[in-house]
């Protein structure tokens, strides 16, 4: 972790010391006199009739550590704020409510949004004014901080009127965002072809990904994507989606040596990378790369998704099955120091010949390829590299391969960037999916028992004795009621985490919260779920999300869980709330596709076809393991899987199963398959080739 500011002598830590929050502890030895978001802090503001300024950000956030160091660690700056504002820290992955809707107002104010977020607020918490970074001093055309505090006090003291005035009006408008209501449009597979054709308008066509620079992972874009090639046919679909997915893996922005991706390319070609590694991208970028290697059985696909699972159980994972949140950008205080290299270490480390190959394979020179250092990156594929080096493609892929475990062996001894361990549900729950799929897609049984631990975690540690979900957990304890995505990743998750073992209790889990979801977060009166719960502290509005971010919004994530749970499990009205979802999001899904890629992902499921495949062991169970490798070798994105062990008798099946297996009997000794539409079956299949045979039809 970025190593926090010395006190000064004397001086004691402030209140976040008191946190469990890594970001907030970061903070705890700032002169600043901070508080945590909470009743303390609000009382204070109203009591001493202050403004609050209100600092969000995140621990792997670089330019939220530049922030802390050029002004929150300034005493001088310290003194200012202090004297005149009650000043909160939030970490936003903590209070991800806070979040959208002070950024909403932030975005609406300046047209642009980010970390570190600076807000003001009057005591009863209305935003008037508010930002991003701010120099300590005016620079360049930008605001200093020291001014900014100033000036904000000086109109709080002489403008008062004028402030709570605007702040009524930003208000207004932030609720008015939070409602997201848009005219409604028909669910048909008009908006998928649309949404198709405005990808390919905006993608790149020589380095892959959409617009320009900064590039961003868009996994689900991909996704939606593949799925718009299988029904439409359309082969620039496909292209898009391999050439993104092939520059990526190609580029700085992946860990060549450890695995996993970092969060974005600050260029168009995926070049130089944000350091950060976060949880989400990784878990969204994993079934984007399982997708495509079920679609082209292109090794490499798979070959990347290992790798990014393998870290992740390597240096993300806790002893008790949670995965960590974020991996930081810097490192002794700059910024990627502990993934780049020159070109004299590494021949130090290979020697000249292997060296000559690494270097013309991962683009190291004497002058590096960014601030005098190399980023590894791949421009040439192996069959390129071996012709232009005239050797043979088996002998460079071994000296790769050495040559990357020597810099890996090297570098694990470095000084890491620091870590934020506190476990978020909501970013679990999609890690526990992507493990799960892959687990079923490679085979690879270590990833479904990491899916499993995870999911026993939540399930076990982040519930309340009521059965509600809370939203993180770090250093013991859990904390903080659970949002929309909590539940709604989770639920996808657990389906998933059944379809890799086959163990019934994970979908009773998962109805349990969905039932728990939807008492405490659907709009009775309207459509769709608000982002907070109906027991949540009152703020100035309850969001109903229905944008995608850097993460599925809790809208498009409920309606996707939600449509496969009801259907694996029978529960028409659970689809029915699923469906008047996308329903409420259909103007999102109309007039900002490239925003709603996975409640996209949910109409295309909804349109089916679907494939609920139930299969029914015979004698030998290894039959129903061909049949299961059988169906994962294929792109069928839109498929659920039961299975009817010889151990699951129709009186022993629980009732999660029973609308689709029961009365299921194997044929003749040998496997059975069921094919089903919406739980309308055709005529029974025996084997791997009666299954080849039914899904070529």
């Amino acid at each position: 972790m970025t190593a926090t500011s010395s006190p000064s002598p004397g001086r004691p830590p402030n209140r976040l010391i008191h946190e469990t929050s890594p970001y907030l502890k970061q903070h705890a030895q700032n002169p600043v006199d901070w508080y945590p978001w909470g009743p303390e802090a609000l009382a204070a503001a109203k009591a001493q009739d202050r403004p609050i300024f209100l600092s969000i950000g995140y621990s792997a956030c670089h330019w939220c550590h530049v922030m802390e160091h050029e002004s929150f660690e300034n005493e001088a700056i310290a003194a200012l704020m202090n004297a005149h504002f009650i000043c909160i820290k939030v970490d936003r992955e903590e209070r991800p409510d806070l979040d959208q809707i002070y950024m909403n107002a932030v975005q609406l104010m300046t047209r642009h949004g980010g970390w570190p977020m600076s807000v003001f607020l009057t005591p009863d918490l209305k935003p008037f004014y508010g930002g991003t970074y701010w120099p300590p001093d005016s620079r360049t055309g930008m605001p200093g901080f020291r001014d900014i505090l100033e000036k904000v006090h000086e109109a709080w003291i002489d403008k008062r009127h004028e402030l709570n005035h605007s702040a009524e009006e930003l208000t207004k408008a932030v609720r008015e965002i939070a409602a997201a209501d848009g005219e409604r449009s028909d669910l048909n597979d008009s908006l998928l072809r649309r949404a198709m054709q405005r990808l390919i308008s905006i993608a790149d066509r020589r380095y892959g990904g959409f617009g320009g620079a900064p590039k961003f992972p868009h996994s689900m874009d991909v996704r939606l994507l593949l799925r718009c090639w299988k029904r439409f046919g359309d082969a620039d679909a496909l292209a898009i989606s391999r050439l993104t997915l092939d520059k990526m893996a190609s580029g700085g922005m992946y860990d060549h040596l450890g695995g996993g991706f970092h969060r974005y390319s600050t260029d168009e070609r995926w070049l130089v990378p944000h350091f950060e590694k976060m949880l989400y991208d990784n878990a969204l970028l994993v079934p984007a790369y399982l997708e495509a290697f079920q679609v082209t059985g292109d090794p490499a696909y798979a070959r990347v998704v290992r790798e990014t699972l393998d870290y992740v159980l390597r240096e993300m994972t806790q002893p008790a099955g949670g995965f960590y949140s974020t991996q930081d950008a810097d490192s002794e205080g700059e910024e990627g120091k502990f993934f780049v290299w020159t070109e004299a270490e590494i021949e130090s480390l290979m020697g000249p010949a292997d060296a000559r190959v690494f270097n013309y394979c991962y683009d190291v020179s004497a002058d590096g390829n960014w601030e005098g250092h190399t980023i590894l990156n791949r421009p040439k594929t192996d069959a390129q590299a071996a012709k232009a080096l005239a050797i043979d493609e088996a002998e460079l892929a071994a000296v790769l391969a050495r040559g990357r475990q020597k810099l890996f062996d090297v570098r694990s001894k470095r000084i890491a960037p620091g870590r934020d361990d506190k476990v978020l549900v909501s970013w679990n729950g999609m890690l526990i999916s992507a493990m799960a799929n892959a687990a079923q897609v490679l085979g690879e049984e270590q990833y479904a028992k990491a899916a499993c631990a995870a999911a026993d975690f939540m399930l076990k540690t982040l519930r309340t004795s009521d059965g509600k979900l809370l939203h993180s957990y770090k250093d013991g304890q859990a904390r903080f009621n659970a949002y929309l995505d909590d539940y709604a990743c989770l639920i996808d998750g657990l389906v998933d985490v059944y379809q890799a073992t086959f163990e019934a209790r994970y979908l009773t889990e998962a109805l349990s919260l969905a039932e728990t979801m939807i008492a405490l977060f659907h709009d009775a009166q309207g459509e769709g779920f608000f982002y907070t719960s109906s027991d949540h502290e009152e703020l100035i509005a309850r969001n109903k999300e229905a944008h995608d971010g850097s993460t599925p919004s809790g809208n498009s994530m409920a309606a996707w869980a939600l449509l496969r749970l009801g259907r694996i499990c029978g529960r028409s009205d659970l689809e029915e709330i699923a469906f008047s979802t996308l329903e409420f999001m259909s103007s999102v899904l109309a007039q900002s596709p490239t925003a709603a890629a996975q409640a996209l992902l949910a109409l295309d499921f909804q349109l089916g076809p679907t494939r609920e495949i139930a299969i029914v062991d015979g004698t030998k169970p290894e039959e129903s393991a061909d049949v299961l490798k059988a169906v994962h070798h294929r792109f069928l994105p839109n498929k659920l899987i039961v299975r009817k062990t010889s151990a699951l008798t129709d009186d022993a099946l629980p009732v999660a199963l029973r609308p689709l297996l029961q009365g299921k009997v194997a044929r003749g000794g040998s496997a059975t398959i069921y094919i089903c539409d919406h739980g309308t079956c055709g005529l029974p299949v025996v084997g791997v080739k009666g299954l080849e045979t039914a899904l070529s039809q």
